[in-house]
């Protein structure tokens, strides 16, 4: 249905604007949106399990500012990608160990940890000044503050806006993950974890399945992604910035809902979020060329976040109802040949 949808939207905004189906256009433009998808595989595995985590938007910028604060300290560039790939797996495994040792809402700690994440980033670089740290060249941490950490290496900008033949590199690398995510939860006994928990939480602790050891695990696996999608934005906007994605959050879960995950657990696809990505990406692109503003684009994708659910709701109800009457059917038919 979403590669449907897919098509059907391509062909309308290139039947507007013919220039929108330019085989180029539409790759190059996946630059702009695929940090959104990879963000939101992680998130597709931590609501199989009927949580949530709220805070990898907040991570995606703590990553970035990590990566830069790092590099201007004197790290070489990978190994300050490793000390940002890192920070975002220990803050997901955090997130994970608060929910799988305590009985808050998934949403209220990651809410509390969006909030301090973002704290955090935006106030590293004072703290490394008053722990004396010093950076490379420069004379305080602190003046990377409030302004972006430019002059990162070519090798690393290549990750942002380098190309594998025709096809962009950050499109490679979500196509990557996508692939090692969909594996992992279709063919290893930790996606089948995932699917369990998700169904049923007390039936999967009593079949045996290590419920808080696969929780921390999977929220780790988010805050890994997330930093990866603050990462490929750094390298695309060739700047570490603490704000890199604060505002991604509406279309990372309008993404993982219209991929098919269900709220409640049990049910998702990682295909299916990759392919919802693209329908918001291309749409958001497509109006944008259309000239619409960038302040009507919300409304619109909140729209859609509406209409999934409200859809989801009523096919529920209707193969509920189906079902029903397929089950009265079968018992009258029962007792008519028992009468007969």
């Amino acid at each position: 249905m979403l590669a449907v949808v897919l098509v059907v939207e391509l062909g309308v905004l290139g039947t507007i604007n013919p220039v929108f189906l330019n085989y180029q256009n539409l790759l190059f433009s996946t630059s702009d949106f695929v940090p959104v998808i990879i963000a939101a595989i992680g998130l597709t595995l931590v609501i199989m399990t009927g949580g949530i985590d709220i805070s990898g938007v907040s991570v995606m910028g703590l990553s970035s500012i990590v990566l830069g604060l790092s590099f201007v300290a004197g790290a070489p560039i990978g190994f300050a990608v490793l000390i940002a790939l890192g920070t975002g797996t220990a803050a997901g495994a955090f997130n994970g160990t608060v929910v799988a040792r305590t009985d808050i809402n998934p949403l209220v700690v990651t809410l509390a940890m969006l909030f301090f994440y973002s704290g955090v980033a935006a106030g590293l670089p004072t703290l490394l000044d008053v722990l004396g740290f010093k950076a490379y060249g420069a004379g305080g941490f602190e003046a990377y503050q409030y302004e972006g950490i430019t002059g990162l290496p070519d090798s690393f900008i290549w990750l942002g806006n380098g190309m594998i033949g025709p096809v962009p590199m950050p499109l490679v690398l979500t196509i990557l993950i996508t692939i090692a995510a969909s594996w992992l939860m279709l063919f290893t006994r930790f996606g089948r974890f995932l699917k369990l928990i998700g169904v049923n939480k007390d039936a999967a602790i009593y079949s045996g399945v290590p419920v808080g050891r696969t929780l921390v695990r999977v929220y780790a696996i988010n805050g890994f992604t997330a930093a990866v999608a603050g990462l490929v934005l750094t390298a695309y906007f060739t700047s570490a910035r603490s704000d890199l994605g604060s505002e991604a959050l509406l279309n990372i879960i309008t993404a993982v809902v219209l991929g098919g995950s269900s709220i409640y657990g049990g049910q998702g696809s990682v295909l299916g979020t990759f392919l919802a990505g693209l329908v918001l990406g291309y749409l958001r692109q497509g109006l944008l060329a259309l000239g619409i503003t960038s302040n009507i684009i919300p409304i619109i994708v909140g729209g859609l976040l509406i209409s999934s659910v409200g859809f989801k709701i009523l096919s529920g109800y209707l193969n509920e109802k189906r079902a029903n009457q397929r089950a009265y059917s079968r018992e009258r038919l029962t007792v008519n040949k028992s009468e007969g």
